[in-house]
């Protein structure tokens, strides 16, 4: 009983600290794009355009519209947990804390090698904190949600339909749109299906789930998330 108390001991502690990286490591990606200056990705050219009508400053719209979209669960049976509510408050502090220190480079090819690396770093960032099995993303709850209820459904499909719905969405805001912008469209499915099985902590055997954390899907056939067990009552 001690050696399976400390193995979920060690699983628990290792994903509450890949979900709290992986917030940061997104917030700092994001960040990288904005500076860029080739094009933001869908969900910030939503956030921009919000930005430019509300007055507020970009990470606070960004908390604001994340809590917002915990409404959209509601139809996918998606169930929060404590990576939902530090996803929500985590990314926009560090994309403001980001954005204070980094600079938009002089030359385009080093603007260009900071929107490639801020979008690669995305997609690891969001395999990680989904990983952690300690609850999607309210964003991410969207893609998880929608594949767990129809497993026939990719990652990278429904990610990318995802990011084309709100960048349309964003650029009648008048939120800014380039190449980057539909480069991060483009990529950002496939990327995350690649990264989430590298990255999703497996449950422990030994028990079948984690002391009743596993509130988000953990990674199926060909990258697709796939529902896990819910946690018993009370835990």
């Amino acid at each position: 009983m001690n050696r399976i108390g400390n193995v979920m001991g060690r699983r628990l502690g290792r994903r509450i600290g890949q979900l709290y990286l992986g917030l940061v490591l997104y917030g700092v990606s994001m960040a990288m794009m904005i500076e860029s200056d080739l094009g933001l990705n869908p969900w910030d050219v939503f956030h921009e355009g919000l930005t430019e009508r509300v007055g507020l400053s970009f990470g606070v719209v960004t908390m604001i519209v994340g809590a917002a979209v915990l409404l959209l669960w509601l139809p996918l049976r998606q169930r929060p947990g404590l990576g939902t509510v530090s996803n929500v408050v985590v990314i926009g502090l560090a994309v403001d804390a980001a954005l204070a220190w980094l600079s938009t480079p002089p030359t385009l090819a080093a603007r260009i090698a900071l929107l490639v690396g801020g979008v690669v770093l995305n997609g690891l960032a969001t395999g990680m904190y989904i990983g952690a099995r300690m609850g999607p993303g309210p964003r991410d709850g969207l893609m998880t949600g929608w594949v767990a209820r129809h497993p026939r459904t990719s990652v990278r499909l429904v990610r990318t339909v995802i990011e084309l719905t709100v960048l349309g969405s964003g650029w009648l805001l008048g939120g800014s749109v380039g190449l980057g912008t539909l480069f991060y469209a483009l990529s950002i499915g496939p990327l995350v299906q690649v990264f989430l099985p590298i990255c999703t902590v497996p449950p422990d055997r030994a028990t079948s789930s984690d002391a009743g954390y596993d509130s988000a899907p953990i990674t199926g056939r060909d990258g697709a998330p796939a529902p896990v067990s819910a946690p018993a009552a009370g835990s």
